[in-house]
């Protein structure tokens, strides 16, 4: 064979592979074959569904970066985004809960029981996201006030607060249901499902923010308007595919009746799941208040502009760390623990080399990539110090997911969850507020503390995972 035909051969392979990946393939078993190849099938339309959804605050971020009062305008879109991570939590909490219960039933071959426990999963949802809803459409102004924004500019942005936090259930669904189909092992649906999504996002900012023929000029409203939107169509393409699609998932209305055996084994996994999540995020809050006060309305802005980049950028590596949430779920119901090992490596192997190459870029090019989002000197010195300081610990940040998500493919969420108790709550916010307060570092300490407690997190998780709790957790 010459060397063309072999190079001719192998292109052929990839992109077939490729192919395969974005298509969606339920049929291939995930616990025997090659495991890159596994990798590759999971994680491709994985990180591609992971940058869509960081692509929903950063089309916000651009449209409303151009308006007038733009420092209110950012600080709004950057303030909401901090107070949804907390719903972001729930909502992983429970997406990782019920990719565990489904990854764990498929790798069982009992593609039934995986369905059933799906469908508990959003019976879940649909409870939890009520009230989440009534609090955030009452109290959005207040919620503004409390993360540090100025009176005018909590006056400015509650209406965009109240309809984003308002589509509670929008969010979640969209998160729950990806969290089934991965578990499953149909990632390209999940990824669509957020393609759509932004889609609609995109076409719709511009027309409901800036007005379009009989479309008056919504401002900073129409951006949580046009999210809203995009998020319910991704939220009924899911639908569709759930109820009609020809995956191994075959859904019945009969199993949305609540089963509290069932109910109650996701709110085992769940729970600790969400409270993990949930911690990281008071931290998260905790930091975007403590720059807002420190700081003031523009150090607020700057700082929340380079989060949401950065988060563009994290995002696909948490999907790429998905990959492993699924092969270990799957491989430990076929018992098959050395493979599930294999997974991990690999996983963190790939996810490296990502974050690698990302911090580069953004070291070397941060500055140019945020004057694409706003026009504010002053917001932009501040969000380039930032971004390239907290870029240093892409690398560990990489790892870490890695490592989360294949505690939570087990079905182990308490370790996690400890890990984030101790680095988040006992270690970056003591540390952010000594560096920004009795140091005088003021949103500089902020922004130093969390790489350094991302490394920290991430040196004990890889110390739990070699102790191998995970490998035992029954689910």
């Amino acid at each position: 064979m010459t060397e063309t035909t072999i190079k001719k051969s192998l292109f052929s392979k990839i992109f077939t592979t490729l192919k395969q990946a974005i298509k969606g393939d339920e049929s291939f078993d995930y616990t025997i074959g090659s495991i890159k190849k596994a990798v590759i099938l999971l994680a491709i339309p994985m990180v591609l569904e992971m940058m869509m959804e960081s692509v929903f605050a950063l089309v916000d971020l651009y449209f409303v970066g151009h308006l007038e009062h733009s420092s209110f305008a950012i600080q709004t879109v950057g303030l909401t985004e901090s107070v949804l991570t907390i719903i972001y939590s729930i909502d992983i909490g429970l997406s990782m809960a019920a990719t565990a219960v489904v990854a764990r039933r498929i790798g069982e071959k009992d593609p039934v029981a995986a369905a059933k426990a799906g469908m508990q999963a959003i019976v879940i949802a649909f409870i939890v996201s009520i009230f989440m809803s009534i609090y955030g459409i009452i109290y959005a102004k207040d919620i503004l006030l409390f993360m540090g924004a100025s009176v005018d500019a909590a006056e400015h942005g509650f209406r965009y607060t109240q309809i984003m936090i308002g589509s509670s259930l929008c969010i979640t669904l969209l998160f729950l249901i990806n969290g089934i189909f991965r578990g499953a092992g149909n990632a390209a649906i999940a990824m669509k499902s957020l393609w759509i999504a932004n889609i609609c996002n995109i076409i719709l900012c511009p027309i409901l923010i800036n007005g379009f023929g009989p479309v008056p000029a919504f401002g900073l409203t129409g951006a949580a308007i046009a999210t809203t939107l995009g998020r319910s169509i991704g939220v009924l393409y899911q639908i569709y595919h759930l109820f009609y699609g020809n995956g191994v998932l075959k859904i019945k209305i009969s199993y949305l009746i609540p089963n509290l055996k069932q109910i109650k084994a996701l709110f085992k996994i769940a729970a600790p799941g969400v409270l993990q999540f949930v911690i990281a995020s008071c931290s998260w809050i905790f930091l975007a208040q403590l720059v807002a006060t420190t700081g003031g309305d523009h150090g607020s802005a700057g700082y929340q502009t380079a989060l949401r980049i950065m988060m563009f950028f994290i995002l696909p590596a948490w999907g790429l760390s998905n990959a492993a949430a699924t092969l270990v779920g799957q491989n430990l119901g076929a018992k098959q623990i050395d493979r599930a090992e294999k997974a991990v490596y690999a996983t963190a192997k790939y996810n490296v080399i990502f974050m690698a190459t990302i911090m580069v870029a953004v070291l070397c090019f941060g500055k140019y990539i945020i004057s694409f989002f706003t026009n504010d000197e002053l917001v932009k010195t501040i969000a380039v110090e930032a971004l390239q300081i907290m870029s240093i610990g892409f690398v560990f940040y990489g790892i870490g997911m890695v490592l989360i998500n294949t505690f939570n493919g087990a079905g182990d969420t308490w370790t996690p969850t400890g890990i984030n108790f101790f680095g988040f709550w006992l270690f970056q916010i003591p540390l952010a507020y000594v560096l920004a307060k009795h140091f005088n570092m003021g949103p500089t300490g902020v922004f130093i503390a969390i790489p350094v407690a991302e490394t920290a997190i991430t040196l004990a998780g890889i110390f739990f995972y070699k102790r191998g709790k995970w490998k035992r957790i029954e689910v």
